[in-house]
């Protein structure tokens, strides 16, 4: 029987998401690469809007979901890493300064650093997901990317929070509890999605990552290396298949069916032209077939996304990072692979927009290289680069006696901001 996490390579991620639960178990080579030696994925029941509903449906699908990639791999795992799209992750920032206690900075110093700002998050409702060292001040110097090894009296760090409601995370890791399944890292959906799709010079000079989801839509922005912000919009795909089910009179199926094969996020003039057959709830095929113009379907998803894109805009507005994170946005998750989606994109966030998938996982199948699997292929992503980089601080384990957070790469960060 082999584990996951760091025992022979072996690290599995566990995508618990309100459309579908992925499971992906991997191995990792010397050199970092991963090469998927099992998967398996369900529908998703018990879930909405990214948060548990029913316990035992959601146990179910898990235990469904793992079984399979165990059996496709010839494995047996005890740990997962874990996504988070509920709870209402939220980004907040905080400077603190510390004596430097040698004179030389060295990791107690950071942590002593991470340790101070923790005990200053007064947030009793909420638990840190992510604690992100993002920049670093010597003595006043600014623009510090490791301090390491940098003699003065005085560390100053701007650290970046990702915290989540208390409950929702209890309910979501109870699910995994019940079916004998430990967590080795909770990472929240978006800063997963944009480790398998981002480019890094996208991530060094600043890029929106938006991951369009069955039951929420999560944001996420880098800058110089670094995750900044995060948020999620607890609205996606299966609002849009409601919205056709209820305007057609149609089963949720049908309506699922219709939007894949003919849907569009752009509604064009030939669309009136278009004539398209739906089933009706209760016809069993026995009614005379019901017609409606492809422009009625064009316009509820339309509707939606635009809905759903400018929710998105407004958030990243108010949160500061709109025109920080410059003009260049990825979209991923299965909403990212619905006709015209990324030509709404570009005109209401006015920025260019490119599809994201995930890259530099081996052995997935040619259905699992998709924006869909995003955040289940980031979660892989971010168990081997803290293994391939020791050097890099894990910011939540030096502040927190278990594994929850982030890597600490440092990147400068608009220190004139805080």
């Amino acid at each position: 029987m082999a584990s996951t996490g760091h025992k022979g390579g072996l690290i599995a991620a566990l995508d618990v998401g309100s459309s579908k639960i992925c499971c992906l178990i991997a191995r990792s080579d010397p050199e970092g690469g991963l090469h998927v030696e099992g998967m398996g994925h369900q529908l998703s029941r018990g879930i909405r809007a990214g948060s548990v509903v029913d316990v035992e449906a959601v146990e179910s699908s898990i235990r469904a979901a793992v079984d399979t990639a165990e059996r496709m791999a010839g494995e047996t795992i005890s740990h997962v890493y874990l996504n988070l799209s509920g709870g209402w992750p939220h980004s907040d920032a905080m400077r603190v300064e510390v004596q430097i206690a040698s004179g030389q900075v060295g990791e107690n110093d950071i942590r002593n650093a991470v340790s101070a700002a923790t005990g200053q998050f007064n947030r009793p409702d909420r638990e840190i997901i992510h604690a992100i060292p993002v920049t670093y001040t010597v003595d006043g110097s600014q623009g510090v990317r490791d301090p390491r090894g940098l003699y003065g009296d005085r560390l100053g760090v701007d650290i970046h929070f990702v915290s989540a409601e208390r409950g929702p995370l209890r309910n979501l890791r109870h699910c995994l509890e019940q079916g004998q399944i430990g967590v080795a890292s909770t990472i929240v959906s978006p800063y997963a999605s944009g480790l398998s799709c981002l480019l890094e010079d996208e991530k060094e000079i600043g890029v929106t990552l938006i991951d369009l989801g069955g039951g929420t839509t999560t944001t996420s922005v880098f800058m110089e290396g670094s995750l900044v912000y995060a948020d999620v919009v607890p609205m996606g795909g299966q609002l849009v298949t409601n919205d056709i089910a209820k305007v057609m009179l149609t089963s949720l199926s049908e309506a699922e069916r219709m939007k894949t094969l003919h849907g569009n996020a752009i509604r064009r003039a030939s669309d009136d032209m278009e004539v398209l057959t739906v089933s009706q709830l209760g016809d069993h095929g026995e009614a005379h077939p019901h017609e409606v113009p492809k422009s009625l379907l064009t316009g509820i998803i339309e509707s939606r996304m635009e809905e759903i894109f400018e929710t998105v805009r407004d958030h990243l507005a108010s949160s500061g990072y709109d025109q920080l994170a410059g003009k260049r946005v990825v979209l991923t998750g299965g909403g990212a692979q619905l006709q015209g989606v990324q030509e709404l994109a570009t005109k209401i966030l006015n920025k260019t927009v490119r599809q994201g998938k995930p890259a530099h996982i081996k052995g997935m199948a040619e259905s699992a290289v998709g924006p869909a699997f995003a955040t289940c292929a980031g979660l892989l992503a971010y168990a081997v680069q803290g293994q391939a980089q020791p050097g890099k601080l894990n910011a939540a384990m030096l502040a927190q006696p278990e594994p929850k957070s982030a890597m600490a790469r440092v990147g400068r960060w608009l220190k004139e901001n805080f």
